[in-house]
């Protein structure tokens, strides 16, 4: 028997809505996975945002599979595939974690494992950005830890920034950016804190067509989720009015100016 069709995303998932965002203007795709949605931007072959709903009292441990592969609904030319990560020091970074939609049954969280290796659901992240970048890879567990009412649920939204001047490499515009959005309840109101990763080269120019670009050492900060809907130009809808960092007196004009640079998670400001 085949497997079920995966629903995808459940924007209902926490008890108050929280929607997948758009991309208004844009041609996408949306395609469902198991516990999981991405928005694909065929023109730049990759996602322009996931969304994930955890389920942390029903986490399971499941085998890593590492079986990177294309999404037969999309035709392989609109997909950054293994052509963009061979012989090279960039890594598939998963959007959606691993870890993120592995719960409910064991057949289902399988499943969802295994979703999570589509190259849809990846990016090309250089090597130590991703293998180091251990405040980025907690954020989901310390959010879940700190959900609002302890009911140990928590959706994440997570992207690259698609910027018009990405630098190239064989045929694709390579983010520099990634944001990520977690939403939780509060008293039964949704909440939202904002995050942007940033491995943009400090030092140097770009280097040819043919050899990865210069990607410098992660940053990590906590950003309005408004700043990040600027950056994208994605509809966040009710992720914005939800975020909980708290606005100074007198707010400062820019959106930008208020990015707090994090080295550990006590810098988190709204929970």
């Amino acid at each position: 028997m085949n497997a079920p069709e995966p629903a995808g995303y459940n924007a209902d998932f926490l008890g108050v809505p929280a929607p997948m965002p758009t991309a208004p203007g844009v041609t996408t795709v949306a395609l469902a996975y198991t516990h999981f949605s991405t928005l694909h931007r065929p023109d730049r072959r990759l996602a322009a945002a996931t969304a994930v709903a955890i389920d942390g009292a029903s986490l399971r441990e499941v085998e890593r599979s590492d079986d990177w592969r294309l999404d037969d609904r999309l035709p392989a030319e609109q997909q950054a595939g293994e052509d963009i990560y061979a012989d090279n020091d960039l890594d598939r970074g998963h959007l959606v974690r691993r870890r993120d939609p592995v719960w409910g049954e064991q057949a289902e969280a399988e499943r969802a494992n295994s979703d999570t290796f589509f190259y849809t659901n990846a990016a090309p992240q250089a090597s130590s950005f991703n293998q180091d970048r251990e405040l980025w890879l907690g954020l989901e567990d310390y959010l879940l830890d700190n959900a609002g009412d302890h009911d140990r649920k928590l959706v994440v939204f997570t992207g690259p920034v698609l910027a018009d001047d990405d630098p190239p490499y064989r045929g694709l515009a390579v983010p520099r950016q990634f944001w990520k959005i977690g939403g939780f309840t509060v008293g039964g109101a949704l909440g939202t804190t904002g995050y942007l990763l940033d491995q943009t080269p400090q030092l140097g120019a770009l280097q040819q067509e043919g050899e990865p670009p210069p990607l410098g050492e992660f940053r990590t900060f906590q950003v309005p989720v408004a700043r990040i809907g600027e950056l994208t130009a994605l509809d966040l809808g009710p992720l914005v009015a939800a975020d909980r960092m708290p606005v100074p007196a007198p707010a400062p004009a820019a959106l930008v100016d208020r990015a707090v640079r994090l080295t550990a998670y006590a810098d988190i400001r709204g929970l």
